[in-house]
């Protein structure tokens, strides 16, 4: 069906006719000033549709016109704003019960490539090794260049089974190629373990399992450690976020009291704060949370929380700084559109936008080797004072290892098995758990 260039003119300037009737009080001239303009530009809009729809080489249906002004318009503005279709807004509910099809990456585009924040735990992506700040800069042969987040991203999907073959550029490394097999992705988003008598919990993303499962691992520490149980690492890294209930829930379950994240729109008067209830359920145990430039969005506010109310130590690299709160907004019969609407502040006022959350203690990702320097003691030394007196270095080591813990043999393990960061914030609790049992005695 043909439209004409005076039918779409005339569609906008219905729309706008009803603000120009009255008296034209200094409020309303200014108000018509600003929808002159606007009509203006929708005018524009309008020529160059119809233009397309005339003379473009190719035919182009109107919805496809349509859906790519949108789409254009929305990744104008920034990363995260996009127009999701009926699959996409479909995929997206999907995704935030924690079960979807994929890589098992989160991206976001800088510089016109696909940017990987991060890495899924136990996805095909994971398992290909593939690493937050990597650029996705070809798929099957394919440039990405220019393509807008959403089309890129469909490009990545495809039946479960098949294989992509991704081009990543990494740092100033030359290109490599990687095949990855696309599998359903079933995310467990809370696992558990115990090192000695400290909880770990790294949690992966923030769906609804996640609450759930976090409050689980704590009762099932509790249950097999007692008053033995000296503390938890909670694992944000490579966590590329979630839902912000979920985030504000992890938050309030080691707090007491206190706001756990603020919302600030473009209106001043427009926010929104968010507060935790009363208990702990660790009931003040020592807490490190460890982060790193994979962790973003839902996992620096519950970082920033925690920090801000010195309820925990944060441990690792900084943040990636995804401080901007997205808000779905259904389009009835055409989707959904994503609409940045605000920005993330931490209990202390600070933006999270850009800047990232910054660890208390700063520990770089390590290369562990072992060093022979020749040590010395004084038992070695010829003519020592008691060298010849049965000495207890065997039983002190023992009970140095009942206190602190056990060492990693780095002897014997491999670089890959040698958790440099983990390590750091398993010694940290140690350390607390041993200065507060020197001050009880």
């Amino acid at each position: 069906m043909f439209i004409s260039k005076k039918i779409i003119t005339g569609i906008f300037l219905s729309i706008f006719l009803f603000l120009g009737i009255g008296h034209l009080s200094p409020l309303i001239l200014n108000v018509e000033a600003k929808n002159s303009e606007t009509y203006k530009q929708l005018t524009l809009f309008g020529d160059v549709f119809q233009r397309v729809r005339e003379a473009y080489v190719e035919e182009v249906s109107e919805r496809n016109l349509v859906k790519s002004a949108i789409n254009g318009m929305l990744a104008n503005l920034d990363p995260h704003s996009s127009f999701l279709d009926d699959e996409d807004f479909e995929d997206m509910q999907v995704q935030t019960k924690g079960a979807f099809g994929g890589l098992g990456i989160e991206v976001t585009m800088e510089d016109g490539f696909v940017k990987v924040v991060s890495p899924i735990d136990d996805t095909p992506a994971d398992k290909a090794n593939i690493q937050p700040g990597d650029l996705i800069i070809g798929i099957d042969s394919e440039g990405v260049y220019g393509l807008t987040l959403d089309e890129a991203v469909e490009k990545l999907r495809g039946k479960i089974g098949e294989p992509v073959i991704i081009t990543i550029r990494r740092g100033k490394k030359d290109p490599f190629e990687v095949e990855i097999i696309r599998e359903e992705i079933k995310i467990s988003s809370v696992k558990n373990e115990i090192f000695d008598n400290i909880g770990y919990i790294r949690l992966t993303t923030f769906s609804q399992q996640t609450t759930p499962g976090l409050v689980k691992a704590v009762q099932s520490f509790k249950k097999e450690l007692g008053d033995n149980l000296q503390g938890i690492v909670l694992d944000l890294r490579n966590n590329p976020g979630g839902l912000l209930s979920e985030a504000i829930s992890v938050s309030d379950a080691f707090l007491e009291l206190g706001e756990i994240v603020s919302t600030r729109g473009r209106d001043g008067k427009d926010s929104t704060h968010h507060y935790s209830r009363p208990g702990d359920i660790t009931n003040g145990l020592p807490l490190v949370v460890l982060i790193n430039s994979g962790s973003a969005s839902a996992s620096e506010i519950v970082a920033g929380a925690l920090k801000d109310h010195k309820r925990a130590i944060v441990l690792g690299t900084r943040s990636f700084g995804k401080g901007s709160v997205q808000t779905v907004i259904p389009l009835p019969g055409h989707g959904a559109m994503r609409l940045t609407t605000a920005r993330y502040y931490t209990p202390s006022g600070i933006s999270i936008q850009a800047k990232g959350i910054s660890p208390d203690i700063e520990v770089k990702v390590a290369k562990i080797e072992p060093i022979d320097f020749g040590i010395v003691r004084e038992e070695d030394i010829k003519g020592a004072l008691d060298k010849n007196q049965d000495n207890t270095s065997d039983e002190l080591s023992e009970n140095e290892e009942t206190s602190l813990g056990k060492e990693i043999d780095i002897s014997e393990a491999s670089q890959d098995e040698i958790d440099f960061q983990l390590s750091r914030a398993l010694d940290l609790i140690r350390g607390a758990s041993v200065f507060s049992n020197l001050k009880k005695q």
